[in-house]
C-alpha cells in the first residue's frame, strides 16, 4: 500500500437532517490536516463537502477542489480552497479527482456520492487500480448499504473478497490503520490482463 498523501473525499452537497452528520465531516476534516493528508472533493461550499473543506483549511491542511464549469457559474464553487481545478464534465471531474487521490472515502451523501464511490469500487474491481475504497459511517447510516452488499455476495454477484476490501465502520483511528495495512489485490476480479496504476 503506497504512502498516503492525498485523500478523496465523497460526501452530501446537503448537510442532512442530524448534526451528527456536520461533526463527522469537521472532525474528518480536521483529522485530515492533522495527518497532513491532503483533501481531495468535489469543491463545493456547501453541505458536508463545505464543511469537511473548510475544517481541512482551518486546521492549515491544503484542500484541491474539483468542480465542473457549470457549477462554478451558479456560484456553489469554494473560493478559499488551495487549489480549485475547473473542468469541463462530471466524467472529467471524477476522473481528475481518481489521478488526485491515494484512497477514497465516502462520508453521508445521496445519489452523485454513492455513483463517484461505486465507479472506485468497479474501477478496483477491474483491476484498475489498488487503492483503499471505504464509508466512514455515523448513525448506521450506511448499515443497509452494508447489508446490500453481503446480500450481492450470497446471490452470486459479488465476490466475497470483493466486498471484504471494503471498509465499512465509525472509528477513524480503525480507517487509517485499515488503510495503512490495505492490500487491494483481493478487489480484482479475474477477467483479463489489468492496468494497475502505481
Amino acid at each position: 500500500m503506497p504512502h498516503i498523501t492525498s485523500l478523496c473525499v465523497y460526501c452530501g452537497s446537503a448537510n442532512g437532517n442530524d448534526p451528527a452528520y456536520l461533526a463527522l465531516a469537521r472532525d474528518f476534516g480536521m483529522e485530515l490536516a492533522r495527518r497532513g493528508i491532503a483533501l481531495v472533493y468535489g469543491g463545493g461550499k456547501v453541505g458536508l463537502m463545505g464543511t469537511v473543506a473548510d475544517a481541512v483549511l482551518a486546521a492549515g491542511g491544503k484542500v484541491v477542489g474539483v468542480i465542473p464549469r457549470q457549477l462554478v457559474e451558479k456560484e456553489v464553487a469554494h473560493t478559499g480552497l488551495t487549489e480549485l481545478v475547473v473542468v469541463e464534465t462530471m466524467h472529467q471531474r471524477k476522473t481528475r479527482m481518481y489521478e488526485l487521490s491515494d484512497a477514497f472515502v465516502a462520508l453521508p451523501g445521496g445519489f452523485g456520492t454513492m455513483d463517484e464511490m461505486f465507479e472506485m469500487l468497479t474501477w478496483a474491481q477491474l483491476g484498475l487500480h489498488r487503492y483503499p475504497c471505504a464509508f466512514l459511517d455515523v448513525r448506521d447510516y450506511y448499515a443497509g448499504l452494508k447489508t446490500l452488499m453481503t446480500h450481492m455476495v450470497d446471490e452470486g454477484f459479488v465476490q466475497p473478497g470483493q466486498r471484504d476490501s471494503v471498509w465499512f465502520g465509525s472509528s477513524m483511528p480503525d480507517l487509517f490503520d485499515w488503510m495503512v495495512d490495505y492490500d487491494g489485490g483481493q478487489a480484482a476480479r479475474v477477467i483479463g490482463p489489468a492496468s494497475i496504476r502505481a
